[in-house]
């Protein structure tokens, strides 16, 4: 309780040194090529929705929100009273963002940080879930250490994005259920802000991607984006303007996919054809051979052991949450318990089994 007030203090204390001048919140964006903003181009460069989330995190900034993102989605977005910075690099996993990631936006000192990452994971033969809950555990802890809002999301199985055939999707679909899994239980250890991501409405939305189906198209980017900002207006948390959701390019044609495909494609296929698909044929086979038994069920056992282990592993008392950043968040940030705050990090873990949130409610 003493350690709780004190952060707490801190966290007033910093907000009152704002007092009398313009207050700063700074915002970093850490994870892989959906943060980084692929499928989002703009200019010679990528936006993506943690970008067009920025400029509307303070009411000054609502005027130029986009344009700001627009001008400098990928660096450091000045305009009014917002600094981003984006950490994301397209195919990171979760450890590459705990090793790499967050010692740069914890230099960056951060009042509000995403950290969305996890598809990669399921998509590599080394899949090892009490790996990636350690890291995320690991990136979650140190954040929230500091004060910062953290910003989560559970996503969509890759094999349903990816359009594969019953044998191959069941083994990436379980990976992404243990992913999730994992999120959603750090999410309530830190009292994180969290979007659904992991709908069938979302996969099956075709506006909503980009060529290469991988990624979101502009669409996508702006309809997370608008969610995030939903999110936190609900908390007390965002007073710029949403994010608009209708995009300003043209959707993606089917010329524009047969482009990605023999271009970009074909090098992604390959990487895959080396780092998963082998593993994933072995997968498969097992697949066929326990329906043909009438065993299947026994996977899904097995899936469900390696999640509490993994659980397990990162299931020790949450640290209380620090003194403010030194840039110290402004007293809108200060949120409400339960979100970021010092008294969510003492409470009790509970271990949520993720559910189908309808896109129209999705992170309501």
């Amino acid at each position: 309780m003493a350690a709780g007030r004190a952060a707490a203090e801190g966290t007033a204390g910093a907000a009152g040194r704002t007092a009398g001048r313009r207050a700063v919140v700074r915002f970093a964006a850490l994870g892989d090529s959906l943060t980084a903003g692929v499928g989002d181009p703009v200019g010679d460069g990528l936006r993506g929705w943690a970008a067009l989330l920025a400029g509307g995190l303070v009411a000054d900034d609502a005027d130029n929100a986009d344009d700001d993102a627009d001008a400098e989605g990928s660096g450091e977005a000045a305009g009014g009273a917002v600094r981003f910075r984006n950490f994301a690099v397209a195919g990171a996993r979760a450890r590459d963002v705990a090793a790499f990631q967050l010692p740069r936006a914890l230099a960056y000192r951060p009042d509000v940080v995403s950290v969305v990452v996890g598809m990669n994971d399921t998509l590599r033969r080394t899949f090892d879930i009490t790996e990636v809950a350690l890291a995320l555990d690991r990136t979650c802890a140190a954040l929230s250490a500091r004060g910062a809002v953290l910003l989560t999301a559970c996503l969509p199985d890759p094999g349903a994005v990816l359009g594969l055939p019953g044998p191959l999707a069941r083994p990436l679909a379980r990976r992404q259920r243990q992913v999730d899994a994992v999120v959603h239980t750090l999410s309530a250890r830190y009292g994180a802000v969290h979007l659904h991501l992991a709908d069938a409405a979302w996969v099956a939305d075709r506006t909503l991607w980009s060529a290469d189906r991988l990624h979101p198209g502009e669409r996508g980017h702006r309809t997370i984006a608008a969610r995030f900002h939903a999110l936190l207006a609900e908390r007390g948390l965002a007073h710029g303007a949403a994010p608009g959701r209708e995009p300003r390019q043209p959707p993606p044609s089917r010329a524009d996919a047969l482009r990605w495909l023999a271009t970009a494609g074909t090098g992604w296929v390959l990487r895959r054809c080396h780092d998963l698909l082998p593993d994933l044929i072995r997968l498969a086979g097992a697949e066929v051979r326990h329906r043909a038994r009438g065993t299947g069920t026994l996977l899904d056992l097995r899936a469900e052991q390696s999640l509490a282990a993994a659980l397990a592993a990162v299931s020790g008392p949450a640290p209380v949450a620090g003194p403010a950043p030194a840039s110290g968040p402004p007293a809108v940030f200060a949120g409400p318990a339960g979100v970021g705050s010092p008294a969510a990090s003492a409470r009790p873990v509970p271990v949520p089994v993720p559910t189908a949130v309808p896109l129209a409610t999705m992170g309501e």
